[in-house]
């Protein structure tokens, strides 16, 4: 199995709440942006396929999160959203996702994004995108 992609993030003010101790919502945020920057080095830009009027719009939407909150993160803390491709089907990919302070796993999450068209329906994996997400399976 390929090492799984890393993007660094810092947590802000914003991203707690009132006891500086990262607020749940804020996890998802950190998740999104590590799915984002996996595809950003997939070479596939979302932006890029974000045309709905086109018949080529590509877009991936969640369908499913899991998400198990196992310590907690705080203000200023430097952590790592470690994402992996488990499973990719017609029109789904199945991801694991770890947030990492250090050596410690703070939470882990368990995402099915599906891939839809401008017109919101799920719609089959291009094969260059699906081959590239099965290489880092």
């Amino acid at each position: 199995m390929p090492s799984p992609h890393t993007h660094p993030v810092r947590v802000y003010w914003e991203d707690t709440d009132a006891g500086g101790i990262v607020y749940h919502a804020s996890h998802v945020r950190f998740f999104e942006r590590g799915r984002t920057e996996l595809l950003r080095a997939m070479g596939i830009h979302q932006s890029a396929h974000a045309d709905r009027s086109s018949p080529d719009a590509i877009l991936f939407t969640v369908r499913r999160m899991e998400i198990d909150y196992l310590k907690p993160a705080f203000l200023d803390d430097a952590l790592v959203v470690e994402t992996s491709v488990l499973e990719v089907g017609g029109s789904r990919v199945v991801l694991d996702q770890r947030l990492m302070r250090g050596d410690q796993l703070v939470a882990e999450a368990k995402v099915t994004v599906v891939a839809v068209g401008g017109n919101g329906r799920p719609r089959r994996i291009p094969a260059d995108m699906a081959s590239a997400f099965g290489r880092l399976q």
